[in-house]
């Protein structure tokens, strides 16, 4: 299979296409075929170590994950036992800014990982940039203490396909 892998922190130019083995899902893994995945500001920082403290998560002198690819989404396609969350088939999304691999064909991971099926009524496009945003969103919220009742402001969010 495909993926866009570096061998060493740098600039975009880095990062080359090369041919690897595709996974095989272990047991509590989903195999899933990627369709689409974004370069985002989590990828660019690993990609770049720019801001050193990226390197405690990604490799201090050697890098730990040589495929990008924190966001993504695809379809199912192999299950490994035990797995009860997801079935092939199943359209998903998910982000992994730990192990990364979203910009792969395919792509293994724990189905207990920040992953969840995509509903019929959005489309991959639009489904590919959800994650990130979300997970920073969320955190953050978590990390300003607000309590049950209390107000932070009004958000609209509009999904048009």
């Amino acid at each position: 299979m495909k993926a866009a892998q570096r061998i060493q922190y740098g600039p975009p130019e880095i990062v080359q296409i090369v041919e690897i083995d595709k996974s095989i899902p272990k047991e509590g893994e989903i195999l899933i075929r990627v369709f689409a995945s974004t370069v985002n500001r989590t990828n660019s920082g690993f990609r770049s170590a720019e801001y050193i403290i990226a390197r405690f998560w990604s490799g201090l002198f050697k890098l730990n994950q040589t495929t990008l690819g924190s966001e993504f989404v695809g379809v199912v396609e192999a299950i490994g036992k035990a797995v009860s969350l997801f079935k092939e088939g199943d359209r998903a999304l998910g982000y992994d800014d730990v192990h990364l691999g979203g910009h792969a064909e395919y792509l293994c991971l724990s189905e207990k990982e920040s992953i969840t099926t995509i509903p019929d009524r959005i489309s991959y496009s639009v489904a590919t940039a959800l994650t990130e945003g979300a997970h920073y969103a969320l955190n953050n919220t978590r990390a300003s203490g607000i309590q049950s009742g209390q107000k932070i402001g009004t958000i609209i969010l509009q999904i048009q396909e």
